[in-house]
Formats: structure tokens, C-alpha cells, sequence
């Protein structure tokens, strides 16, 4: 897929929690408002000039990092709506949002500079989404992550069958063009494990526990919607005044 560019496991349970996470949309989504509306504020820190009122009206914002060179992100940093993706490389709803739909969100949107994707890791079905997950960041450090992220998608395989092992994950990288020895040693580092431990502790403050799950500017979407639910949410932002 073409892109723009902008700036420890355990046993894994049955498909079949994925496949019904997608069914309680308000709850998880009220849960999450909740959960991040909820946090304490640090009185003794003043707001960015021009940050307090957005903030206010948006719950979510302060989940957007938008940092500049991010490789596990798309579009600008600056860019109008900020679509937060948690994810995991197993995860068969996550491979279908992957295949079917980012696609046209990353032509419509994120190319025109109007939304920019941050991805999260939420490796929670088992040590190859944990692995997976390490992989995917090793290949960040050498500016590919979207393209392992695209093979590791590009077609759907049994969890925790052995298809994203040891070595199914350096033959990935070696048909990137990676540097294998360093690929092996950031994939172990604790740079590495640390930035996925991160983005789950982000998800768990939300209470998310499948995938995918997206945080749409202000706006939560469970789940492998269709591309319409995105563009109405993206939209709905856009317009906004």
C-alpha cells in the first residue's frame, strides 16, 4: 500500500472474545470518556496558551502526541483530526480495517493533510502479537514501519499458530531490506518493550482490552466499522466551527 509519510505474552484466548468485542459500542465508549475525564489535573501546571479550552471541550486531546518524525504515525502533525489506532498484528478485525479500509482513509484524508494516524500497540492475544509487536517497532527504527505493518496485514493467519514466530518475522524484515542485526537487537531492547508497555497502560487507563479501537479526534469508534463510520466522524470534526 502506498503511504504518505509524515512526521510478555500469555496464552491466547479464543478468536471469539475479538470477534465480540465489537458488539458493546456505547458502553466501552462511555467507559472510556469517563475514564480519561476522571483523571486528575496537575494544579501546580498551567495550560498552554490556547490549549485550555479545547482540552476542555475534547476529553481525548491530550492522547494525541503529534510528535514531529514520528514513525509510527501518519500525516502532519498539525494536521485538523488526529485518528488514535489501538491494534494488534493478530487481531483479524485489525487485518480487515487494515486491508479494507485505512486504504482509503490515508487517500481521502491523511494525504490531503486533513488527518493524521497515530498508532498504538495493544498486543493482548498472545506472545506472537507481543512479538509481532516488538518487530513492528524494530522496523520503525529503520524508517518501515508502515511496511511491516502492511505485511504483517496482508493476510489473515491463525493466532498463535507459529505464522508470526522467530523466524517468520526476520523473513519479513529481510524482504524489507533491513538491517537483520539491528533489527534483532531493537526488537530486544527496552526502548522497544517500554514504548509497547506505554501504549498499553494508555488503553488500559481506558479500560480497552481488544481490538481495534480507534479515538477519532473526540470521537471513539470499537471496532471494524466501515469507512463510512469514519468519514462521518472525521466530517463531523472538520466542519466543526
Amino acid at each position: 500500500m502506498k503511504r504518505s509519510r509524515g512526521d510478555a505474552g500469555k496464552t491466547s484466548p479464543p478468536i471469539r472474545k475479538a470477534a465480540g468485542w465489537l458488539g458493546p459500542v456505547v458502553v466501552i465508549a462511555v467507559v472510556a470518556v469517563l475514564a480519561i475525564i476522571a483523571r486528575p489535573t496537575d494544579q501546580s501546571t498551567a495550560p498552554a496558551a490556547g490549549t485550555a479550552g479545547s482540552q476542555q471541550e475534547n476529553p481525548f486531546a491530550e492522547l494525541a502526541r503529534r510528535a514531529p518524525g514520528d514513525p509510527v504515525a501518519l500525516g502532519e502533525p498539525d494536521a485538523p483530526v488526529v485518528v488514535i489506532e489501538y491494534a494488534d498484528f493478530q487481531c483479524p478485525f485489525c487485518g480487515k480495517h487494515a486491508r479494507e479500509t485505512a486504504p482509503r482513509l490515508i487517500r481521502e484524508y491523511v494525504d490531503r493533510g486533513l488527518v493524521r494516524i497515530e498508532w498504538r500497540d495493544l498486543p493482548y492475544l498472545g506472545d506472537e502479537s507481543r512479538a509481532a509487536a516488538s518487530a513492528a517497532r524494530a522496523a520503525a527504527a529503520q524508517g518501515r514501519f508502515w511496511e511491516f505493518h502492511d505485511a504483517l496485514y496482508a493476510k489473515q493467519r491463525r493466532v498463535n499458530s507459529g505464522a508470526l514466530n522467530d523466524a517468520a518475522l526476520r523473513d519479513i524484515a529481510s524482504r524489507l531490506g533491513l538491517d537483520l542485526a539491528r533489527f534483532d537487537a531493537d526488537r530486544a531492547s527496552a526502548v522497544t518493550r517500554e514504548a509497547i508497555d506505554r501504549d498499553q497502560r494508555e488503553a488500559a487507563s481506558m479500560g480497552l482490552t481488544g481490538t481495534p479501537a480507534f479515538i477519532v479526534g473526540d470521537t471513539p469508534i470499537i471496532g471494524a466499522q466501515p469507512y463510512e463510520a469514519f468519514k462521518q466522524a472525521i466530517d463531523e470534526q472538520l466542519d466543526a466551527p
